[in-house]
């Protein structure tokens, strides 16, 4: 689960993480009153979407003015900002985050991912500021320092220390950065975060250490436990196809192809996907109906993918473990009547009560493509997607 960057701010301040002053807000006159409050001669005005880039997308701007606020907030409020990461569509602006100005002396960059291959909590942390992380691992990977964070010790003043001096921190600036990445690091953990990303972090011109940006994801399977963090969700940002399907405890992804999948298995819907491509077609979607699916979960899959009008076919790859097939067939087969299909589908089915799912589907009369094995049933499906 994504959010803002203005609640991300509001979460660190519980930890201590240090941010400029500001407040969101939903209208222009929210903007301009919030200045006023705030005080100073310089704001920014800041367009608050999930996605990064804003700045270069033209949703960031310093002003000098109470008229420049609004005039900045009249432009970027309800404007599309198109952005590397919203693709050419955009997305639409409907909240600000109004901050005070910032006397910036120094541009870092810290951050925090679980690492896969430790399975910790990595610290990484750059002198490269304002820049993309994966830029600067591409073209100056020295510039990168990470330190794998021991769970039993947490991260240890030792440790920030040493980061904070290496990616040129003052010296009279290290303690509060000690505290700083200490705190960012106590919220990761307590928050269930799946990234924590402060690009850039700033040291000013006299020597304070603030989170400029933040960006934190949580992780999805941990929310239960943060109903605060859940109340900060912003279905305007996310796709609406993904909304519905949360509704009914399906995983699933748009995707730019034309074949649906459904697939109980995140590893076989990966798997699934893979050997459409292979095939020379795109997936759709990914969907993954999990475990315990029902037949009225299948339903609801298949109205779910076939409410994309790119969808041309549909493939259901099915292992029955935990699933049983025939539950499967029977939520295939009412799914299908109900429905009125119209595309072609195919179904390869592995596991328990296989072959009585396959009988049920064969005596359905339903134009349904039964297949073996994977290659098969992709085989078969991109077939018959060019055909029909």
């Amino acid at each position: 689960m994504n959010i803002h960057e203005y609640q991300g701010k509001e979460i660190l301040r519980r930890y201590g993480v240090q941010t400029p002053r500001g407040q969101a807000c939903f209208s222009v006159e929210d903007a301009v009153r919030v200045a006023q409050e705030l005080g100073g001669k310089v704001w920014v005005v800041k367009a608050q979407i999930h996605a990064g880039g804003r700045g270069k997308g033209g949703g960031v701007k310093v002003v000098k003015s109470l008229e420049d606020v609004r005039e900045q907030a009249s432009q970027i409020l309800g404007m599309t900002l198109i952005t590397h990461q919203t693709g050419p569509e955009g997305r639409l602006v409907k909240r600000l985050l109004v901050e005070e100005g910032a006397d910036i002396a120094k541009e870092l960059y810290v951050g925090m991912v679980v690492d896969r291959a430790t399975q910790r909590i990595t610290l990484m942390a750059s002198s490269e500021g304002g820049m993309e992380i994966e830029e600067v691992a591409a073209n100056s990977p020295e510039k990168i320092h990470k330190i794998a964070i021991d769970p039993g010790a947490g991260l240890t003043s030792l440790d920030a220390a040493t980061v904070a001096r290496a990616i040129g921190i003052p010296e009279g600036s290290v303690a509060e950065a000690v505290r700083f990445m200490q705190g960012l690091y106590t919220a990761f953990t307590e928050c269930d975060a799946s990234l924590a990303e402060i690009n850039p972090l700033i040291i000013t011109g006299d020597g304070r250490v603030l989170a400029l940006d933040a960006k934190l994801n949580f992780d999805s399977n941990a929310l239960f436990r943060h109903p605060d963090i859940v109340a900060m969700r912003d279905l305007d940002e996310e796709d609406p196809a993904e909304i519905e399907a949360s509704k009914f405890d399906l995983s699933y992804i748009s995707l730019n192809g034309n074949i649906g999948c459904l697939v109980n298995g995140a590893g076989l819907a990966m798997a699934t996907m893979d050997t459409i491509k292979l095939f020379g077609a795109e997936p759709a979607n990914f969907l993954d109906v999990g475990g315990g699916a029902t037949a009225q979960k299948v339903t609801e899959a298949f109205k779910l993918m076939l409410k994309n009008p790119a969808v041309k076919g549909i493939l259901v790859n099915i292992f029955g473990g935990i699933m049983r097939c025939d539950t499967i067939a029977e939520g295939v087969i009412a799914a299908v009547r109900e429905v009125n299909l119209s595309v072609p589908l195919v179904v390869r089915m592995k596991g328990t009560n296989e072959d009585l799912g396959k009988e049920l589907l064969k005596k359905s009369g339903l134009p349904i493509i039964s297949a073996d094995n994977m290659a098969d049933a992709a085989r078969a499906i991109v077939t018959a997607v060019s055909s029909h």
